[in-house]
């Protein structure tokens, strides 16, 4: 089969990451010789199960809850940012600089905000470093859904959260091109170091097929030397599922304290 999907959905914007994506995409099937196919009217779940599925980047949490077994991970990013390098990433967890909670247990029965309760991120390395600080089952007074991180980054600046877990990439890309979206936030504390977010493919694919795809990445970068400093991406390192049982081991840890539902 050579029409195929690709999608870059995990990091979107700034509008230049946006376009360094396409760029990339496009370049990797060009060394493959193979068609894109449109995937405009597929959801994420949508993307990553796909039998036509080439390549898509997916969150490590979805990939060993949700996704193990249905798809093959191709390889994760070396980033070489500010907080992220070496294949790992963490989290920041940020507030306002006029906040006046400054330690991570001043902000117990604050107001927190995460992205979505299915984010590596968002949730599962803020419930991984506020399991020891938690009291019967509870660490927040509420908290809220945003659905995005540049939205929980939004309430912050809003005054309308005191405390989110931003995916460092993410606060990366905007401190660099789009300042204004983090401006007025302070690092609190970073969180576990967690690999950075997989590239998948679809079940179908051998382990030839999957080699190939990393190594047209990876020629794609060098190809793209504005691309790849765009994108901090320095290579698209081998990975499998192993490399993300740590994510699960810090869901058990959180569960053994108490501390089940980030709430």
């Amino acid at each position: 089969m050579s029409e195929h999907y690709a999608e870059l959905r995990m990091y979107v914007a700034p509008e230049a990451i946006r376009q360094a994506n396409d760029q990339w995409l496009t370049r990797i099937f060009e060394h493959l010789a193979l068609r894109r196919l449109n995937a405009d009217h597929l959801d994420l779940p949508g993307v990553w199960l796909a039998p036509q599925l080439l390549m898509a980047q997916t969150c490590g949490y979805p990939l060993m809850t949700q996704l193990r077994g249905q798809v093959r991970v191709i390889g994760r990013p070396r980033y070489e940012l500010p907080h992220s390098s070496g294949g790992a990433h963490c989290s920041l967890l940020l507030t306002r600089d006029d906040n006046p909670r400054h330690t991570l247990a001043d902000f117990y029965n604050s107001r927190g905000v995460i992205n979505g309760h299915d984010s590596n991120s968002g949730m599962n390395l803020l419930r991984e470093r506020l399991a020891p600080l938690q009291r019967d089952g509870r660490f927040f007074a509420v908290v809220d859904i945003s659905g995005a991180h540049r939205e929980s980054l939004c309430r912050l600046r809003e005054d309308r959260a005191d405390l989110a877990a931003i995916d460092s990439v993410t606060y990366d890309y905007l401190a660099r091109f789009s300042p204004q979206e983090v401006a007025g936030l302070r690092i609190v504390a970073h969180s576990a170091p967690s690999p950075t977010l997989p590239y998948i493919g679809a079940w179908g694919l051998q382990d030839a097929q999957v080699t190939a795809i990393r190594l047209a990445m990876n020629q794609a970068l060098e190809d793209l030397p504005q691309v790849a400093e765009t994108l901090g991406v320095q290579e698209v390192l081998a990975a499998s599922e192993d490399d993300y049982r740590v994510l699960l081991d810090y869901q058990r840890q959180a569960i053994a304290s108490g501390y089940a539902d980030l709430r």
